[in-house]
């Protein structure tokens, strides 16, 4: 099992020195692989719930860097590491536009790009991006469309019922060929049918095991109808808990819990990879590596 940390750009550590010494400090410690989420805005009075604890956007989210920016960031003090987005909100940016800056991201990190998607669960964001917030799964697989051509064809041309690509040569490629790793996010049955069809990974979350695991069955299954191999479909987990001082009950796991509970969910997860996300609990880089170091040792020690 991989393991990966999420890269300090939203709550209390958003500054250039949190990533820099962050990024160097846990790729030195054998960390695998750093990530970033996409939050645009925090709406006073918000249309939707958010998708997790009493339905409040954690006040940690209210404060959020571009997510690629701060990779290209960190990309740029690393060497080894990968670097993921778990979940960047693709239907909210034209399609060409950040198919060119996933690109520069690959080329200036020399290959070691993981692209998470996921469709989001404001609809205020779409709002404020003038993007409709219906059909948003029709547009991702239209704006997956439109990059599997920029990065795998010479000549890029796309007629579509939401875009427009004239024939043109877009330069240059990403290093990884023919590109890099598209990962879906998403627990609904369309969600996971797109995984199942034209992903290369599906990004699950922290929630009961035995939920995630008959998804990830139904994932394998479709897998096959569409003539894949449902071993080529890695699985990488998102846990962003608030780690407690004191054990809490197991039902609160992975949600709440002591690293020690969290480290022992994460082992029980069938997963390639596992990242943990610290923001709604760390207030300074001290803390954070602490627990970073105190959870990647608990995972190597089985």
């Amino acid at each position: 099992m991989r393991i990966g940390i999420n890269l300090p750009h939203y709550g209390a550590l958003t500054g250039p020195d949190d990533i820099v010494e962050v990024s160097r400090a846990v790729e030195a410690m054998g960390y695998d692989s750093l990530w970033t989420g996409d939050r645009l805005l925090s709406p006073l009075n918000p249309r939707d719930r958010y998708p997790g604890g009493d339905g409040t956007m954690p006040e940690e989210m209210t404060v959020y860097l571009d997510p690629l920016s701060a990779l290209t960031f960190a990309a740029a003090h690393t060497t080894r590491v990968r670097l993921g987005t778990s979940t960047l909100n693709a239907t909210l940016y034209p399609p060409v536009a950040m198919a060119r800056t996933l690109t520069t991201l690959d080329v200036l990190s020399r290959g070691r790009l993981d692209v998470g998607l996921g469709l989001g669960w404001s609809s205020d964001e779409y709002t404020a991006s003038g993007v409709p917030w219906q059909q948003r799964g029709a547009r991702l697989d239209e704006i997956l469309d439109v990059w599997e051509k920029i990065w795998t064809e010479d000549v890029v041309a796309h007629e579509g019922a939401r875009y427009r690509v004239p024939p043109s040569t877009v330069s240059p490629k990403p290093v990884q060929r023919p590109r890099p790793p598209i990962l879906l996010a998403g627990l609904t049955p369309q969600a996971m049918t797109r995984v199942a069809r034209r992903a290369d990974g599906w990004l699950a979350v922290g929630l009961p095991l035995p939920y995630l695991g008959s998804l990830w069955e139904q994932v394998k299954t479709q897998a096959e109808t569409y003539g894949r191999d449902p071993g080529s479909i890695r699985v990488v987990q998102r846990l962003n808990p608030r780690v407690t001082p004191e054990p809490v009950e197991p039902t609160h796991v992975p949600a709440r819990g002591t690293i020690e509970q969290i480290s022992r969910y994460a082992h029980s997860a069938a997963a390639d990879e596992v990242f943990l996300d610290l923001s709604l609990t760390v207030r300074s880089r001290a803390h954070m590596l602490d627990l970073a170091g105190r959870f990647l040792e608990l995972m190597r020690a089985g």
